[in-house]
């Protein structure tokens, strides 16, 4: 009989106390494995998602709150841009695609966050390699919208579906207008979906979306840095037309017309810097300039989306996730402490055992290689369980992520650190088992076989 069916025979006559001892093994490595895949998960949706724009410009203030805002659909805006800077940003000849963002609402079934934009933003690959996938058509007219899948899925909503807006921070304020369903989002695993997107003029069209004439006035000459009566000569004409509609509605409901462009607002803007084909580098160094005029005494500023969340990630989200590797590490350390205790309180049972073995012919290191192969296979067992556990428990929780926080997980993804956690039950197993093996190898035969 080899060495290690003595051990496993060994482990089997202790089946109760071994097989909690693998047990706690397999818990602690099944943690780690599941920490390992949504951990790389968390990674790389912080590093890819926003990476398909060179910029955000939105007003000064953090940055963070302004990425997290516009990409993710966390927290509120910062406060919001004239609709004249967007005008003037796309006539920048460095600049290829400028896509507004004007947000604050929210459905008023599943408070989904609502975002006017442009069809632009569509054309533009939410991830280097992805673009939007749509089922039925884009968001081309007044009352159109196009939903995320996470929408579609919790509204019950198909496209022909209409639904109403709740006015930003107002929840007991909802919009009379209704907007329909055209397209239908492919998942993108981003917080695309669970956003709904609608057209822009229509945003801009909703009672209440307009910012008020004398503040907008202000607003715009304080921004750009221009004397009021510049300004209000400037927009003499809209000024004269938006009188002669307040005069005509009085004592009537909220009519719709064209909102004046010095009463626009857009949140943020999305920029892709132009550069020749193949040659990235040119729109990194335009962004870089881009960014440096904006921090000279203007208004805005122009953020990269990818530094921002790498920074986060490393400081916050890489942290926590080190903290929970830690706690893991420290269960299997535990772990392997039990297994040693376990083996290490049965040798004064097995000193007669022992005894007995060598005095039928097995020497001292046979008898060391048998106790370290217990602690061997417990470990290793303990290891495999606990990867297929942890597997499991992804395959469980990945539809919970993604009906919950909206990241789509491979349910069978493997990650490279997987690859040393044998290896690491291996030599955890050794150093655990080789007091109780240093015990039996000094065994005394004669003292043994006669008590």
């Amino acid at each position: 009989m080899n060495i290690f069916a003595i051990a496993w025979k060994s482990i089997r006559q202790r089946g109760l106390a071994s097989s909690l001892t693998a047990l706690s093994v397999s818990l602690g490595v099944a943690l780690m494995v599941a920490i390992l895949i949504v951990n790389a998960l968390v990674t790389s949706t912080f590093k890819q998602t926003g990476s398909g724009y060179d910029l955000i410009v939105g007003p000064q203030g953090s940055k963070t709150d302004l990425v997290l805002s516009t990409i993710y659909r966390i927290g509120a805006p910062i406060e919001n841009l004239p609709w004249r800077y967007y005008e003037e940003l796309k006539k920048d000849p460095r600049i290829e695609n400028a896509v507004p963002f004007a947000f604050g609402d929210s459905t008023e079934v599943g408070n989904f966050p609502i975002i006017g934009t442009t069809v632009e933003y569509f054309t533009i690959e939410y991830i280097p390699g992805k673009k939007f996938l749509v089922k039925g058509d884009w968001p081309v007219k007044t009352w159109d919208a196009v939903i995320g899948a996470k929408v579609a899925k919790d509204n019950n909503w198909t496209i022909g579906s209409q639904f109403k807006l709740i006015h930003a921070g107002q929840d007991d304020h909802v919009h009379d207008e209704m907007f329909t369903v055209t397209g239908i989002l492919a998942k993108t695993g981003t917080a695309n979906d669970r956003t709904v997107f609608v057209n822009l003029g229509g945003f801009f069209a909703l009672a209440g979306h307009e910012k008020p004439a004398e503040e907008a006035l202000a607003r715009e000459a304080d921004f750009f840095g221009e004397p009021l009566e510049t300004i209000k000569e400037r927009y003499k004409a809209e000024l004269a037309d938006l009188a002669s509609h307040d005069h005509s509605a009085e004592g009537h409901e909220h009519h719709h017309h064209a909102t004046p462009d010095f009463q626009k607002e857009v949140t943020s803007i999305l920029l892709k810097m132009s550069h020749p084909e193949n040659r990235p580098t040119i729109a990194q160094s335009k962004a870089i300039e881009f960014s440096s005029e904006l921090k000279e005494g203007f208004k805005a500023q122009a953020v990269n989306p990818v530094e921002v969340m790498n920074k986060l990630n490393r400081e916050l989200v890489g942290n926590v996730s080190l903290a929970m590797l830690f706690l893991t590490y420290l269960i299997i350390i535990i772990s392997g402490i039990g297994i040693f205790v376990s083996i290490y309180n049965s040798m004064s049972d097995r000193r007669r055992e022992i005894a007995i073995m060598r005095a039928l012919g097995a020497d001292r290191i046979h008898i060391l290689l048998i106790i370290l192969s217990e602690s061997i296979l417990l470990c290793l067992v303990g290891g495999m369980v606990g990867m297929l556990l942890g597997h499991g428990l992804v395959v469980v929780a990945a539809p919970l992520i993604e009906a919950r926080a909206g990241l789509l997980i491979e349910p069978f993804a493997f990650e490279l650190a997987e690859l040393y956690i044998l290896p690491g039950m291996l030599v955890l197993a050794i150093i655990v088992g080789f007091i109780p093996a240093m015990t039996a190898y000094q065994t005394n035969v004669a003292e043994h076989l006669q008590s």
